[in-house]
């Protein structure tokens, strides 16, 4: 069965099948030559440099990284926080949020709707890890109402690949 899929505008960028195809390579090997690359995708290699390029200039393709396992550098413990503002104004939130920028424990943070205003996730060396960082960092910060944490017991799913 052959499947035709129409190009998507994305910011302004048509995307085709063959920019998805690129996007999903590279979302599972950003070190990846042009060439090989180019076999995986079945296009020229002048053709996948052009386009990546294209794809980066318009902000779909965001910094290579390498990801780590984070049980080989101690971090294997896996919080997810849920925190509630003394405050909603705009400039208790912005304080908040630069705080959470500037700590490399905070791996992710979500400005949430419903009960909850933020939900961050976590990574600490141990219980007495975040138990530090709860009570001596998060709790401390001026419009921290409450926090209420939930340990994962282990991962069932990891994806950094979105799916195009």
């Amino acid at each position: 069965m052959v499947c035709f899929i129409k190009a998507k505008n994305v910011n302004g960028m048509m995307l085709d099948a063959v920019d998805r195809r690129i996007l999903a390579v590279l979302q599972e090997d950003a070190a990846l030559s042009h060439a090989a690359l180019s076999e995986k995708v079945g296009a020229s290699s002048a053709s996948c440099w052009r386009r990546v390029r294209a794809l980066e200039e318009a902000g779909v393709l965001l910094a290579a990284v390498r990801l780590v396992d984070p049980e080989k550098v101690g971090r294997s413990v896996n919080v997810m926080c849920q925190v509630r503002m003394r405050s909603h104004a705009p400039d208790d939130r912005q304080a908040f949020e630069s705080f959470l920028q500037t700590k490399p424990e905070v791996m992710e943070a979500h400005s949430m709707s419903g009960e909850w205003d933020y939900l961050l996730r976590i990574v600490a060396a141990d219980v007495a890890g975040y138990e530090r960082f709860l009570m001596r960092e998060l709790l401390n910060h001026s419009n921290v109402a409450t926090a209420a944490s939930h340990f994962a017991l282990s991962q069932v799913k990891y994806s950094t690949a979105l799916p195009v």
